[in-house]
């Protein structure tokens, strides 16, 4: 792997005060993956410098999601305690994997006990997804590849308990409500989120299956994600453009999606009964990094999202507009722990980890400059802080723009560090995710 290093130095648009705190923002992120590093792998948040309580006792875990997606984004990141974290990572979920195939949604770090389900008890799918693709960048990025030959068999249930989702055989998964990342938030049956992160599972256990040598069953699903791929942008970009003439193959123009003409960005949920309208922020940039859509369509998802101010006051609010009380798609539970109030957590708040995806995906469209002066303002988020200085913290309120979330986030760190890195990869060339 060609090591990558962070050089603010270059950005020659900038003001010497701003090259300076890219770099000080950068050592600081590192800084808050290391104070996320324990004997099980990567904490949520900082043990040290959150005090938790009730239902919070659960950040003192090993999360599946946290985890591989701290992994994933700090792998171009030479530092041997962190290389040993994101190797206890894998260990301590892949230990406690259920004879069926279910990884934990976290593990405490405490007691080592797990736990497969979040707020409700219900099931956390999106944890097992972010661990195969977290595996498989592993193992691509430093060519180590010992720990997939050692856990294939394990792998191969994960792939096997995710599949058993599509429980119509239609290609995409269904999933049940608030059993995601956003787990206090009422989507449910075709999730965005979850489905662009279901294609790229196939397409990494594939790639996995094709370095070990069983090529049948890498074309297989290989085969399989190209299907999902097509299936996808049938139901979540609305199109009366006749299918011989779209940009891309897919999507035809369903009957449930009929009242939104020509969509702009892919929608956040369908279902056979309604759709969501909403932009999925979240979802949708992760959709262009995974190249599950194509330049020109991300470019209209980012010119609809940048009249809409989603990065204003911060990098950036995970979902436009936000639900408010009254909506059809308001639930009561929005309000349990005051988290699902109109722009906050999930609700439209601000999170870092989608703030540094913005950026990578402003980039990967072309508009380097653009992406370093988002960079920038993304760091002065994260210098932001409830009682210090450079707390990124896990989300801010998505109008004061002010942090609400935990401290020291390693997900909120580490997508910091990811934005760092690929702004100094050719836009051509980027290997997401």
């Amino acid at each position: 792997m060609k090591s990558i290093r962070f050089r603010p130095e270059e950005y020659r648009e900038l003001t010497e005060q701003d090259q300076s705190l890219l770099a000080l923002s950068y050592d600081k992120a590192i800084d808050t993956i290391k104070r996320n590093i324990t004997p099980r792998g990567f904490s949520a948040c900082s043990l040290a410098d959150n005090t938790v309580y009730g239902t919070d006792e659960n950040y003192r875990s090993v999360w599946a999601r946290d985890g591989s997606i701290t992994v994933i984004y700090t792998l171009e990141l030479h530092d041997d305690d962190i290389r040993q974290a994101q190797l206890d990572t894998f260990e301590t979920l892949l230990k406690h994997q259920s004879p069926t195939g279910q990884i934990p949604a976290n593990v405490r770090i405490d007691t080592d006990v797990p736990d497969y389900s979040g707020v409700g008890g219900i099931a956390s799918i999106d944890s097992a997804m972010w661990l195969v693709i977290a595996l498989s960048r592993y193992a691509t990025i430093t060519g180590d590849w010992s720990i997939v030959h050692k856990h294939i068999e394990r792998i191969q249930r994960v792939m096997d308990w995710l599949s058993a989702h599509d429980s119509n055989n239609c290609g995409l998964l269904e999933i049940p409500e608030a059993s995601d990342w956003a787990d206090l938030f009422g989507y449910s049956y075709h999730v965005l989120y979850d489905e662009v992160l279901w294609h790229r599972s196939l397409v990494c256990f594939g790639q996995m299956l094709k370095k070990l040598g069983d090529e049948e069953r890498a074309n297989d699903y290989l085969g399989h994600s190209e299907f999902v791929k097509k299936v996808f942008l049938r139901k979540f970009w609305p199109s009366t453009i006749p299918a011989g003439q779209q940009m891309e193959d897919g999507p035809a123009f369903t009957d449930t999606q009929y009242s939104l003409g020509d969509a702009r960005y892919l929608v956040a949920q369908v279902s056979p009964f309604s759709f969501s309208w909403r932009c999925d922020v979240f979802g949708n940039l992760l959709a262009y990094l995974t190249d599950l859509v194509n330049k020109e369509r991300a470019m209209m998802t980012f010119r609809f999202l940048w009249g809409t101010g989603v990065n204003e006051p911060g990098l950036v609010k995970n979902l436009y507009p936000p639900v408010q009380a009254g909506d059809p798609e308001w639930r009561s539970y929005y309000t349990v722990n005051l988290m699902n109030l109109p722009n906050h957590y999930h609700n439209g708040g601000i999170w870092p980890l989608v703030g540094g995806m913005w950026v990578r995906a402003i980039h990967k469209l072309g508009m380097e400059d653009l992406a370093r002066r988002e960079l920038v303002k993304l760091a002065v988020m994260c210098r932001q802080g409830i009682s210090n200085e450079w707390e990124f913290n896990e989300w801010h309120h998505g109008v004061t723009g002010r942090p609400m979330g935990k401290a020291f986030q390693a997900w909120s760190a580490a997508s910091y560090i990811k934005a760092c890195h690929d702004l100094h990869v050719d836009p051509e060339s980027l290997d997401h995710p």
